[in-house]
C-alpha cells in the first residue's frame, strides 16, 4: 500500500492535560483518500486511564490493530492482508483543527524557513536603527580630538553638533509622505546609504574646512530623517496590531543599543587609529546591511513572493485599514488640542533626550575629569538602561491596558514618568560629589526617559491611526527643533555659564511638558 503521508486533523487541546477526571466528549471524524486505499478515523473519549480510541464503522473486511494507546480500523480495497498499521502511519503528519489542508500535503521544512517573515523585517529595523545612533553618537566621542586639533570653541562644537538636525528637520514628514507612496524598503534603504557615505565622507569634510563639515553633517541628517517614517510605514504593513508593541519596542531598543555601540567602540577606535576612523568604520557597515536588506525585505506582504501562506493571511486578517491615504486633512489634525499637546511634549522631551544623547561625553570629560575611553564606557550605562527601560515600559503599559486601564490614563502615567523621573534625577547632579554618583544620576534619568516609548511615543497609533506615519512626522519635526536649538543653546550656555545651567534648563521644559501632557493628551481616536 502506497500510503507515504496522512493528515489527521486534531483538536486544538488534543495534547494538553485534561483538566477533569472525565474530558469531555471529543470525537472527530476526517475521511483521508489516498491512492490506493480508503481510512476513516474517529476519535472517541478518553477513558479512565487517559486512552484514546480510535475505531471504524467499518465491518467488513476491516484488520484491527492497536498502537500504543489508539485503536484503529483500516480498510483498504488493494491493499494485502498482511499490511501493517504502523506502516501506515509511519509518516502521519499531525496538525490541529483549523489549519488549512487545502487537499495537499506539507513536507517538513527547517525551522529557519518557518521563523514569521514579519519579525525578520521588524529585526532589520532594528539593526538599521542600530546603525542610525552609532553613525550619530559617534561625533559626540569624536568630536573631543577633533576640537583639540582644529582648536574649536564649545559654541563652535555646539554648532557642528547641531548641523546634523538641519538636515534631520527636512526630511521628516517628507519622508512619511515618501514612503507612503513608494513604499518603506526602497525610502529605508536609501536612507540608510545616504547616511553611510556621509558618514565616511566626514573626515575630508573636517579637514577641508568648517563650512564642509556642517554640510556634510546636514546631509547626514537627511538619510537618517527618513528612516523613522519608513520604518512605521513598514510595520504599519507587516506587524499585526496585537504585535504592534513589541515591535516598536525593539525597533527603539536599536537605537539605545546603537548609541550603546557607538559609544562603546569610538574610544577604542579612536585610540589605536585616530579619529578618523570611526567615520570610516561605522559608514562601511552600511553597505552590509543594504545588501541584506535588498535581497530579503519587501514594502509589503502582498509583494513578497515568498511568504507562506498561512503568515500572509495572519498579517493580512489582523492588519488595520488597507487603504492607501490619498489626502492629509492638515486643517483637522492642526485643530485638535491633543495633537498640539503631542507636539509641544516631543519638543520637551527630545530638548534634554538630544542634549544628553550629544554632550554627556563632554561632561563626563570636563566636569567629572574621565579620559576619553573611561568616558565612552560610561556613557554606555545610561543608553543600556534605556533598553532596559523601553521594553518594560511597553509590557506595563499593554499589561494596564489589558486589566481594563483607559489608554488615555495608561498614556499619561507612562508619559509622566518619563517626564518627571529625568527632571528629578538631572536637579541632583548638582548635589552629588563622586563620578558613580554622577553616572548612576544619568542612568536613571534615562530610564525613566525611555518611559515616554509608551507615553507618547506611541500616541500617534491613538489618536489617529489611519495618519499616524504623518502625525509622527509632525510632532517629530517639533523634536527635532529642539535637538537643533538645544543642542546649539548648549554650547552658549557653556561658554557663558555652568552646566547646572543647562540642565535647569532641561527640567524647567520638563515640568511644563508634564502639565501640557495630563491637561490636552488623549488616548481616544479624534481623527478617523
Amino acid at each position: 500500500m502506497n500510503a507515504r503521508a496522512l493528515l489527521i486533523s486534531l483538536p486544538t487541546d488534543f495534547h494538553s492535560s485534561p483538566k477533569h477526571n472525565f474530558p469531555p466528549d471529543i470525537s472527530v471524524s476526517r475521511k483521508i483518500s489516498c491512492s490506493e486505499s480508503l481510512f476513516r478515523l474517529r476519535f472517541l473519549p478518553a477513558d479512565r486511564a487517559g486512552n484514546r480510541r480510535v475505531s471504524t464503522p467499518f465491518s467488513d473486511g476491516s484488520v484491527r490493530r492497536r498502537v500504543g494507546r489508539v485503536w484503529a480500523e483500516v480498510r483498504s480495497d488493494s491493499a494485502p492482508k498482511g499490511v501493517k498499521l504502523e506502516d501506515a502511519l509511519g509518516d502521519v503528519v499531525f496538525k490541529r483543527e483549523g489549519d488549512d489542508v487545502d487537499g495537499e500535503l506539507e513536507s517538513a521544512v527547517p525551522w529557519w524557513k518557518e521563523f514569521p517573515k514579519r519579525w525578520v523585517i521588524v529585526v532589520l529595523c532594528f539593526s538599521a536603527f542600530l546603525l542610525c545612533n552609532m553613525d550619530r553618537v559617534n561625533m559626540s566621542i569624536a568630536i573631543l580630538p577633533m576640537s583639540q586639533e582644529f582648536k574649536w570653541n564649545p559654541a563652535t562644537v555646539g554648532l557642528i553638533q547641531s548641523s546634523f538636525f538641519w538636515g534631520y528637520l527636512l526630511t521628516q514628514i517628507a519622508g512619511g509622505i515618501w514612503a507612503d507612496k513608494v513604499g518603506g524598503k526602497k525610502v529605508l534603504a536609501f536612507g540608510v546609504v545616504w547616511w553611510s557615505v556621509a558618514t565616511a565622507l566626514t573626515p575630508i569634510a573636517a579637514k577641508v574646512g568648517l563650512p564642509f563639515l556642517l554640510v556634510v553633517r546636514a546631509l547626514m541628517g537627511i538619510g537618517e530623517g527618513v528612516a523613522m517614517p519608513a520604518m512605521n510605514n513598514l510595520l504599519s504593513k507587516w506587524v499585526p496590531v496585537a504585535e504592534r508593541s513589541r515591535s516598536l519596542a525593539l525597533v527603539y531598543s536599536g537605537m539605545y543599543l546603537g548609541s550603546v555601540t557607538g559609544l562603546a567602540f569610538s574610544p577604542f577606535l579612536i585610540h589605536d587609529f585616530g579619529w578618523p576612523s570611526v567615520f570610516y568604520s561605522f559608514g562601511s557597515l552600511g553597505t552590509v546591511w543594504v545588501a541584506v536588506w535588498l535581497s530579503k525585505a519587501h514594502s509589503s506582504p502582498l509583494e513578497d513572493p515568498e511568504l507562506r501562506p498561512e503568515e500572509k493571511k495572519l498579517i493580512l486578517r489582523n492588519s488595520t485599514s488597507k487603504e492607501p491615504v490619498k489626502s492629509i486633512p492638515w486643517r483637522l489634525i492642526l485643530s485638535k488640542s491633543p495633537v498640539w499637546a503631542l507636539i509641544v511634549c516631543h519638543f520637551c522631551h527630545n530638548w534634554g533626550t538630544f542634549i544628553l544623547l550629544t554632550w554627556m561625553p563632554t561632561y563626563y570629560n570636563q566636569v567629572l575629569k574621565f579620559n576619553l575611553t573611561d568616558s565612552g564606557l560610561l556613557c554606555v550605562l545610561p543608553w543600556l538602561t534605556m533598553a532596559f527601560s523601553a521594553n518594560l515600559g511597553g509590557w506595563i503599559a499593554d499589561t494596564l491596558v489589558s486589566k481594563g486601564l483607559s489608554v488615555t490614563i495608561v498614556r499619561k502615567i507612562m508619559q509622566s514618568i518619563g517626564f518627571l523621573g529625568p527632571a528629578f534625577f538631572l536637579t541632583q547632579l548638582s548635589h552629588v560629589n563622586s563620578p558613580a554618583m554622577a553616572v548612576l544620576c544619568m542612568a536613571c534619568s534615562q530610564g525613566t526617559d525611555a518611559f515616554s516609548q509608551s507615553g507618547l511615543y506611541s500616541n500617534h497609533q491613538d489618536i489617529a491611526p489611519r495618519y499616524s506615519g504623518v502625525m509622527l512626522g509632525l510632532s517629530n519635526t517639533a523634536g527635532v527643533l529642539a535637538g537643533v536649538f538645544g543642542t546649539a543653546a548648549t554650547g552658549y550656555i557653556l561658554q557663558h555659564g555652568s552646566w547646572d545651567d543647562v540642565f535647569k534648563v532641561s527640567v524647567g521644559l520638563y515640568l511644563f511638558g508634564t502639565v501640557v501632557w495630563n491637561l490636552f493628551s488623549t488616548g481616544e481616536k479624534i481623527i478617523d
